[in-house]
């Protein structure tokens, strides 16, 4: 499984990609978990009504905002290790928010996706969010636990990580288990690295953090825009709270009811559909370097990211492009149709002249890698550690291999890179979290899920799925290509989000866009 939303969406050009980034403490000693309560702020008490007995001070706490940046103010509020031992210790969590610019009726959290996907980075581009939006709310954007300025989940460092990420392990019984030892060494080291708070990264502690935020920011309900993986976390808030529940919006849904293994399948089909829309819409200009029709053009995309493998791509840096990255290279694309014209940029370079610069320069895109072999985030880290906190993908053997089958019958572009996620949580060092939300989140206002057609990374059925298992959802349909709706596609996606989130106004069930 690929993380199903970045925090960046490709756009017009490459470089926007890189625009929102994460702030990586170094990997070390374990980040540090305060005593319990420590440097908690202290309100009048009224938002301490609904804590959780002995967690009335994290909602009570005064947050203290700071200028950050023309425009930004900065703060960090203090959240408990664990909400099921008020003792355990507290953690950090790192919130940005850009003020309103009217007459402000209360607070907007923003979650951009991933897992890990940095919200203060993500409210950096103000031009994100329609002007309704930013004149009514204060607009919150905050790292979950575990992710970027908040207190990190950590692993290797800059070198064992990158060859973590561009290593290939092939899919034979050797290559296989090469793989669960590397995964097994990477637990180990996020477990040295990062301590307790590896057990307590799970997207309900999230939520949990997130209804604790609402009351510091002195709201009744939260008002919530989730992207992505985003929608999970707002629908599990749901599920939690949905007395707390305002106006929650939830684009690019990702069903937190489906198991991982339908989640890979269902994925890898969504990229497929990409694909097979890019090609199209390349062998329909002058320039594409696929030759043939359509099924002809992905052969050769499959070709070359296969032949990857035994044959690294050289490039000009001495680096090489490996399958592995290759494949991230190829899908960091889809995420937005205007992209497509780099991906015709690298795999021309890659037929015609051999070379892999461009297409490596899309794969250190999609993992946040610096040319020096740094890394801008630990957007790796916290989506391994919190989809591992929150499920397990099947382990046998036997059904892995019955599962990447169907996976590749389905999806034989790129399909193989989407089999066998049962070994990605091998021997994690913490279980999966008990499930202690309703899915159905009954009792909750009406939630607006909104699904794009040819979302790759979310495909349109989970959006349908979410609407049907939320029991006050409304579907609002993007007809298009890419990944999410909102800020990317058209004045009536932005018209309905903004009319429901200003005003109260709900679209109708079934709007299409």
């Amino acid at each position: 499984m690929i993380r199903p939303a970045r925090r960046r969406q490709p756009a017009a050009v490459v470089a926007t990609l890189l625009t929102t980034v994460l702030l990586l403490a170094a990997c070390g000693a374990p980040p540090k978990v305060q005593t319990a309560l420590e440097d908690v702020g202290q309100s009048d008490g009224s938002a301490t009504e609904g804590a959780p007995e002995g967690f009335e001070d994290y909602y009570g706490q005064s947050l203290e905002w700071t200028e950050c940046g023309e425009g930004f103010q900065c703060a960090t509020a203090s959240a408990p290790l664990s909400w099921h031992d008020a003792g355990a210790g507290s953690i950090e969590i790192a919130l940005r928010r850009i003020p309103a610019t009217g007459q402000q009726v209360g607070s907007l959290l923003v979650n951009p996706g991933g897992p890990g996907g940095s919200g203060v980075d993500f409210v950096g581009d103000p031009a994100r969010f329609g002007q309704a939006l930013r004149s009514s709310f204060d607009i919150v954007g905050f790292d979950p636990r575990g992710v970027g300025q908040s207190t990190p989940v950590t692993c290797y460092d800059d070198a064992g990580k990158d060859e973590f990420l561009s290593t290939d392990y092939p899919y034979t019984p050797a290559g296989i288990a090469d793989r669960e030892d590397a995964v097994r060494a990477w637990g180990e080291a996020c477990a040295a690295n990062t301590g307790p708070l590896l057990g307590n990264v799970d997207t309900q502690s999230a939520a949990r953090d997130m209804d604790m935020l609402r009351a510091a920011l002195g709201d009744d309900e939260l008002n919530y825009l989730g992207y992505s993986y985003g929608t999970q976390l707002g629908a599990v808030y749901a599920g939690l709270f949905p007395g707390r529940s305002g106006r929650l919006v939830l684009d690019g849904a990702l069903d937190p009811t489906l198991e991982s293994d339908e989640v890979a399948l269902q994925q890898a089909e969504g990229f497929e559909s990409a694909l097979r829309a890019y090609v199209t819409d390349c062998q329909a200009g002058a320039d594409c370097p696929l030759s043939g029709d359509v099924t002809t053009g992905l052969q050769q995309i499959q070709a070359l990211v296969e032949d990857a493998e035994p044959n690294p791509i050289p490039t000009s840096s001495g680096r090489v492009v490996t399958k592995k990255l290759a494949f991230y290279g190829v899908a960091v694309t889809m995420y937005d149709e205007a992209s497509w014209s780099f991906l015709t940029q690298a795999l021309t370079e890659v037929l015609q002249e051999g070379t892999g610069d461009d297409l490596l320069y899309l794969a250190d895109v999609y993992n946040d890698r610096n040319d020096d072999g740094t890394f801008r985030s630990n957007s790796e880290e916290a989506f391994r550690a919190i989809n591992c906190a929150d499920s397990r993908a099947v382990e046998d053997m036997a059904t892995m291999q019955e599962l990447a089958a169907e996976i590749e019958a389905a999806a034989p572009t790129l399909g193989e890179s989407f089999g066998y996620s049962g070994v990605e949580c091998t021997d994690w060092p913490y279980p999966p979290a008990e499930q202690e939300f309703d899915p159905a989140a009954e009792g909750a206002p009406p939630i607006v899920v909104i699904g794009t057609t040819n979302d790759p990374a979310t495909p349109y059925r989970w959006a349908e799925s979410l609407a049907e298992t939320l029991s006050s959802a409304v579907l609002v349909t993007y007809e298009g290509e890419g990944h999410t709706a909102y800020g990317r596609s058209n004045t009536c996606i932005s018209g309905a989000v903004e009319a429901y989130l200003v005003e109260g106004t709900v679209p109708e069930d079934g709007l299409t866009c």
